[in-house]
């Protein structure tokens, strides 16, 4: 198999804790020890997770929030290394490609849902933890939050829709700002560019989030989930041929001579020198 498809931890040790109450579903990322660092295994347990919530008539809203210091640090460093393999770097990229795609449909299947998405994020917020973040319908942060898009740093394109997620919100100047420098950004700054919609004091962005929460849920399930629909249809033109594309272009840097360099030295915490090639 060119990527592990099958669970790697029994459900009870999930990165993703889902838990429903009074009409709203938690997802709670639950790996602070490693910063909730994302993986492979994290995205099947989205697209898992997804499918729950999905048909549950009991939950209206949904709230994502992370427990520790960060919402989501990134991808785990050591992840490209050894998941994907190829027996020529053509079938690599290949199989990279279908990988990548395979991401975008747990990711599609989590931020289609028909019930909203409000998301807290306290800490860091980079790479795939603010790819995450760009698929709630809602975005609230911590006076502490973190954004960047540093994927460019280590040698990779942006691959998960994150950039034009991000454009979607803030326009392409922003968005070509942000993921071509790898630049993080603060809680104020990305309120002022609209990628967060409220920042509050770190002890107050649950109570936030879930006050936000109950004001959706308390409205008509019906009209609220068309409302979803009738704005991602408008805002979303363009994004499924915009991934596809994505999803090409970034696999051919997986199989780079830049990107197990610029990897390394992320995790040494040392400088690179890219090549091109």
């Amino acid at each position: 198999m060119p990527l592990r498809m099958d669970p790697a931890e029994p459900e009870p040790d999930w990165m993703l804790r889902l838990d429903a109450a009074e009409g709203i579903a938690t997802l709670t990322l639950d790996h602070p020890d490693k910063l909730n660092a994302w993986s492979w295994e994290a995205s099947r347990q989205l697209g898992k997770r997804a499918d729950q919530i999905r048909f549950d008539d009991s939950v209206r809203v949904v709230v994502v929030r992370a427990e520790g210091r960060a919402f989501c640090a990134g991808v785990d460093l050591g992840m490209p290394e050894d998941r994907v393999t190829g027996r020529s770097p053509a079938e690599k990229v290949r199989n990279y490609y279908e990988g990548i795609r395979w991401v975008h449909e747990r990711f599609h299947a989590f931020s289609d849902l028909p019930q909203p998405i409000v998301v807290a994020v306290q800490g860091y917020c980079l790479g795939f933890g603010f790819e995450f973040a760009l698929m709630a319908d809602i975005r609230v942060c911590a006076d502490d939050a973190i954004f960047a898009l540093p994927e460019a740093t280590v040698g990779v394109g942006v691959d998960a829709g994150g950039d034009l997620r991000l454009a979607r919100e803030v326009g392409a100047g922003w968005a070509k700002m942000l993921a071509l420098t790898g630049r993080r950004i603060d809680a104020a700054t990305a309120e002022r560019l609209g990628v967060v919609q409220e920042v509050v004091a770190r002890d107050a962005l649950d109570d936030t989030a879930y006050a936000i929460a109950r004001e959706i849920r308390d409205n008509a399930p019906l009209a609220v989930q068309s409302i979803k629909r009738s704005i991602n249809a408008l805002a979303d033109r363009g994004l499924a041929d915009a991934l596809r594309f994505e999803a090409m272009s970034a696999s051919v840097e997986f199989v780079s001579e830049d990107m197990p360099k610029g990897y390394a030295a992320k995790a040494a915490k040392q400088p690179v020198e890219f090549e091109g090639k």
